[in-house]
């Protein structure tokens, strides 16, 4: 090799194999479960934050929970009942597609034992909540197509199949109580989207459904959008029979900015699956107090187009929505996977 071979082989080793600074003390090594140990989900997920990727994304959405919990309840206010106490607040949002799907049971478990404060969905995440006790919802397939469905009465939510006979259902249920409230309205009864949603809880009496529970136990259901949706179809329907109905949004809007201004904790978290309506109104009512202090978030979408359900929790910090010293974490995935996980190792730990 002459001279100016040797140099050339140098300098591309140099470019090749720049010098290593030593990492930060503390910075944890990649390694992930292994199986030889057996089977164990605590296990599994505990190893997930050193897996990498979206694993290691999924592990500190695990610790951030857990801190929120950790705020939530004091140690020498244990005997409060439900170990419940005014620390840290923590705001739930989720969109209509996962109250479709299985996720509905796990949010209920949540609200069943006062474990969030303060919800917000969209109109689906209400309606189909109170539809699965009046008619079942079935596993289909993504492939199905929709003239064929279309044709047998049966609609489609991805792979969810939602058959028209449970909109029908729905609409006998909810129109005698929409008749029950426009009488209360002209007796001096004030409607507001929440106090819509607490009122449903209370009729339908079922111990599956998140809004019984909520109303139960006096967790505050938020939905801006209440329109938007099958029960939009019947408040519509409803003013071809009575005229008069009228829901206030205003109220909502102060009691759910006053949830984070006004409440009791020093502290406030915020758990958001999915984008869209209730992900903005939970970020924003926190901006009342300058930032929520805990930030989880699961969903699949992407900032490039510059909308609010894809934007990452740093966008959040920019705008005062979360805290800047906060240590928020997003996970890039279906929550239809994640948030069970999650709640196994948060949540279903604690109660």
């Amino acid at each position: 090799m002459n001279e100016s071979q040797e140099d050339g082989n140098e300098a591309a080793l140099a470019a090749v194999l720049v010098a290593s600074e030593e990492l930060p003390e503390g910075s944890i090594a990649i390694r992930g479960y292994d199986f030889n140990g057996g089977r164990e989900l605590d296990g599994l997920l505990r190893s997930f934050k050193s897996t990498g990727l979206q694993a290691t994304a999924l592990g500190r959405a695990i610790d951030e929970v857990n801190a929120m919990l950790d705020w939530r309840v004091d140690p020498g206010e244990l005997a409060v009942e439900g170990g419940r106490s005014d620390r840290c607040k923590i705001f739930l949002g989720y969109t209509s597609n996962l109250v479709s799907s299985g996720v509905r049971e796990h949010i209920r478990y949540l609200v069943q034992h006062k474990m969030v404060d303060v919800v917000v969905t969209t109109a689906g995440g209400v309606e189909e909540d109170v539809i699965k006790c009046l008619a079942e919802t079935y596993v289909g397939d993504f492939s199905m197509r929709g003239a064929d469905l279309r044709r047998r009465g049966i609609n489609r939510a991805g792979n969810v199949l939602i058959p028209n006979s449970n909109y029908c259902k729905f609409e006998d249920w909810v129109m005698p109580i929409l008749e029950k409230m426009l009488q209360e309205q002209e007796a001096g009864a004030k409607w507001t989207p929440s106090k819509v949603i607490e009122r449903l809880g209370r009729e339908i009496d079922d111990e599956a459904s998140i809004c019984y529970w909520a109303a139960k136990n006096g967790i505050p259901i938020y939905c801006p959008a209440l329109t938007d949706g099958s029960l939009g179809d019947m408040l519509y329907f409803h003013t071809y029979k009575s005229e008069g109905l009228v829901i206030d949004i205003v109220q909502d809007i102060r009691r759910m900015n006053d949830e984070a201004l006004k409440s009791k904790p020093r502290k406030t978290g915020v758990i958001i699956l999915g984008g869209g309506v209730p992900k903005h109104h939970i970020c924003n009512a926190n901006l009342m107090k300058n930032g929520a202090d805990f930030a989880v978030y699961l969903n699949t979408a992407q900032e490039y187009d510059g909308s609010d359900s894809g934007a990452r929790p740093d966008e959040a910090v920019s705008w005062g929505k979360i805290r800047a010293d906060a240590t928020p974490v997003k996970v890039h995935g279906d929550a239809s996977i994640l948030f069970p996980l999650l709640v196994s190792q948060t949540f279903a730990k604690r109660t």
